[in-house]
């Protein structure tokens, strides 16, 4: 009877055990589920992810902060294809490269802020923010003459304040919804399965400057794309216009009267 009694709660603990991991892992993604914040706590200010368009359009975005090795490829690339861009750069690489601040924006490409010094903004009150962010366009707009309308938030890092910040800075603030995972060094192609497997209408995706198999996948992206009926835009360009809200997903959509 003894040994019955301790198989019995031996497998309770089991199960116990296993009934905390799958909790724990549930709550986890929860907790970094853009959809599921959002219908827990509808108040939250999002970031705009990807945009509602029944067009198929789609944005390609650089995020430019350490190196400069491949500006110029990817400019070429992109004036092959005869499409534009945006690039958002940090004040500091501003600093160090204005030669390709100004080489993108005559290529015709939107140059946009990243931050001044790509710190880690969930942790910066609103008025570290705005000097921040203005830090950062004042250089940008110095160099292009054009003032940053578009913000992209270090590490994709954010919280309320942040976005609120930015929002009352007139800006608004661009996320993605199409990650290539350039930076982790993947191959051209792995780059451009994961980038065409997810891409829908609406998306933007999220390269790196100075990855090291970027300009070697990009073509491919792109000629895929077109094939396959999208238009590529700046992100400016992919936003929609008049009365628009932000779904719990962080999908830009136009306000239904």
């Amino acid at each position: 009877m003894k040994n019955i009694l301790d198989k019995i709660k031996n497998r309770k603990a089991v199960i116990s055990a296993v009934s905390l991991v799958l909790f724990v892992g549930i709550v986890f993604w929860a907790v970094n589920s853009p959809a599921v914040v959002g219908a827990s706590a509808s108040d939250r200010q999002l970031p705009i992810y990807c945009v509602q368009r029944e067009d198929k359009t789609v944005a390609l975005s650089f995020d430019a902060a350490w190196g400069n090795e491949d500006t110029q490829a990817l400019i070429d690339i992109l004036n092959k294809y005869k499409i534009h861009a945006t690039f958002f750069v940090v004040g500091q690489w501003v600093d160090k490269y204005p030669e390709s601040v100004k080489a993108l924006h005559d290529a015709g490409n939107e140059v946009m802020s990243h931050s001044d010094d790509h710190a880690h903004f969930a942790q910066l009150t609103a008025e570290q923010i705005t000097a921040n962010i203005n830090a950062s366009n004042d250089k940008i707009e110095k160099v292009t003459g054009v003032r940053p309308t578009l913000f992209r938030c270090p590490y994709g890092e954010y919280n309320d304040t942040v976005i609120s910040t930015v929002n009352g800075m007139k800006m608004a603030a661009i996320q993605w919804d199409v990650d290539s995972l350039d930076w982790k060094d993947l191959s051209a192609d792995e780059i451009k399965d994961r980038v065409l497997k997810n891409v829908k209408s609406g998306s933007i995706v999220l390269f790196h400057n100075a990855a090291k198999h970027t300009p070697e996948a990009l073509p491919g992206i792109i000629e895929a794309l077109i094939a396959d009926g999208y238009t590529i835009v700046p992100v400016s360009q992919i936003l929609l216009s008049g009365d628009t809200t932000i779904d719990n997903t962080g999908m830009q959509c136009p306000v239904k009267n």
